[in-house]
């Protein structure tokens, strides 16, 4: 018997896999491959799909041409490409002359999506959008009615793509099954719902943060998918330059003070703190998290889930975890005053805080907080770096090509060095056709050395405190990203897109 090692998707016909139910290919361990001079092939692991794939064989009225193969590898093509045999698309067309009112049964998770190919159409549609989802890396999926409209979006590497229009028809049949699947309430319709459901879809074990609003036209859902059995990163693989990983880890060793990562929603602040966690944590140190969600469990690691309404919130959360005797507090946010203050007596009182802010750089990091009520002298004294950081796509490494850079791109490089060239993805199948895939971080980090506290105590703006920490060495968003552009990382639209021109550019 011919044994191969892995399955590639070419070798694959997605038509005959529609033949093939999945949980007969599942539960015998036999992968249909292709049909081929009058044999149907398959990669099998034993016994039973060679005689799993005897009886496709009549049925097709051909010849069984068995494979051997390894169980892992054939439950992964499975996982891989069964879902590739129908997308949401395919179930569109199902759904006329349904009742839409008796779509909404009860849902048992997490249970592998792949295997309800038997529910009705409406089920099947949320289904196949969770798979495609996945299948496509992306973060979220956005369901959104309009007057007479209904569209679906995905965000794949931070850009939102239409995939689909179901009829207007389905829409609160569609709504209905998320707030099911989530333990939301189908019948308020006039109020903000936030839910969560667990999935697996192919094998993969998906946390989906729900969130549901009114809209003149009906509600609105989006769905984040977090991917609960990602390896965590470190530092470095986050996108941090190998001199700010080493000031980073000048920081984390020191036993108090706050260090905040700043960034709108989105910009990878969690998964920052998560590798900054990951590389202090040892068998020696307590650490407690407080977050709102809880996005991946760290192991050795105590995380609070914030729940508003039994008033378990981050100020309340963040009193409790001092009590735990905790040498590192990670709080998820730090949305008020009341956390802010909190958050700060834990840092002079010997624990190092971690925590994030929503402003557009570092420097306004700390007039924010000043906004916020808490004294200059407390901020001063309590802080020890500030982060700020954005998400760019990464060139495509399969299509990467290199090319002479114009004048008018060379001029964003002035004072950073003349790249003799940059790259761009041209676009091929693994990046359909984008030029990029996946992200990574640029970053800006403001060091509060002596002259910043001075700074900060003069309330001075954050402007002034910019222009200072880039005297002193201090690479702005920017600056890091056109960094990341001469390295072949990204291109030089990704860097215009996600950062604004710096202070020191603009005019007085």
């Amino acid at each position: 018997m011919e044994v191969i090692n892995e399955i590639r998707d070419e070798d694959v016909d997605l038509g005959l896999l529609k033949e093939v139910p999945l949980s007969f290919s599942k539960g015998n361990l036999m992968m249909p491959l292709r049909q081929q001079d009058g044999e149907i092939v398959a990669a099998v692991s034993d016994i039973r799909g060679v005689l799993a794939l005897k009886d496709i064989a009549k049925a097709f009225n051909l010849k069984p041409r068995p494979i051997q193969t390894a169980s892992g590898v054939i439950l992964d093509a499975i996982g891989r490409l069964y879902g590739r045999a129908s997308t949401a698309e395919d179930v569109i067309g199902d759904l006329s002359g349904e009742d839409l009112s008796m779509v909404a049964t009860e849902f048992e998770a997490p249970k592998d999506l792949l295997e309800l190919t038997e529910e009705a159409p409406i089920i099947r549609l949320l289904n196949a959008l969770f798979h495609q989802a996945v299948k496509e890396r992306a973060s979220d999926i956005h369901v959104e009615p309009y007057e007479k409209e209904l569209e679906v979006r995905l965000r794949v590497d931070g850009i939102l793509r239409k995939v689909l229009s179901p009829p207007k028809i389905i829409q609160e049949a569609l709504i209905s099954r998320v707030k099911i699947m989530a333990n939301l309430d189908i019948a308020e319709k006039r109020l903000p719902q936030d839910g969560r459901i667990r999935l697996l879809v192919g094998g993969r074990d998906i946390d989906i943060r729900v969130s549901i609003i009114p809209t003149s036209f009906g509600e609105r859902a989006v769905l984040r998918l977090l991917d609960r059995k990602r390896g965590l990163l470190s530092l470095s693989d986050v996108g941090l330059s190998k001199d700010n990983v080493k000031k980073m880890e000048d920081i984390l060793i020191r036993t108090n003070g706050i260090v905040l990562v700043t960034g709108p929603t989105g910009s990878g602040k969690t998964t920052t703190l998560y590798a900054a966690i990951n590389q202090v944590k040892t068998e020696e140190k307590n650490i407690i998290t407080v977050e709102d969600p809880v996005e991946y469990q760290l192991e050795g690691v105590g995380q609070i889930q914030v729940n508003p309404r039994i008033g378990l919130n981050f100020a309340s959360g963040l009193r409790s975890i001092v009590r735990q005797d905790p040498d590192i507090i990670m709080v998820g946010e730090i949305r008020d005053s009341e956390t802010a203050e909190i958050a700060i007596q834990a840092s002079l009182t010997g624990h190092l805080v971690l925590s994030t802010l929503h402003t557009n750089d570092a420097p306004t990091a700390l007039t924010r907080l000043l906004d916020m009520g808490i004294e200059p002298f407390l901020v001063a004294s309590s802080l020890y770096g500030v982060f700020a950081q954005r998400l760019v796509r990464v060139i495509c490494p399969n299509c990467k090509k290199g090319f002479s850079p114009s004048n008018a791109e060379l001029e964003y490089f002035e004072g950073l060095g003349r790249p003799g060239q940059l790259f761009h993805g041209i676009g091929c199948d693994k990046c359909k056709g984008k030029g990029y895939i996946g992200r990574t971080g640029i970053f800006e980090l403001l060091i509060i050395d002596n002259e910043v506290r001075s700074m900060i105590m003069q309330r001075d703006d954050a402007k002034a405190i910019k222009e200072y920490a880039v005297s002193k060495g201090m690479k702005t968003l920017r600056m890091d990203g056109l960094d990341k552009v001469m390295q072949g990382i990204t291109t030089l639209e990704e860097v215009l897109r996600v950062t604004q021109k710096d202070y020191a550019d603009l005019p007085v």
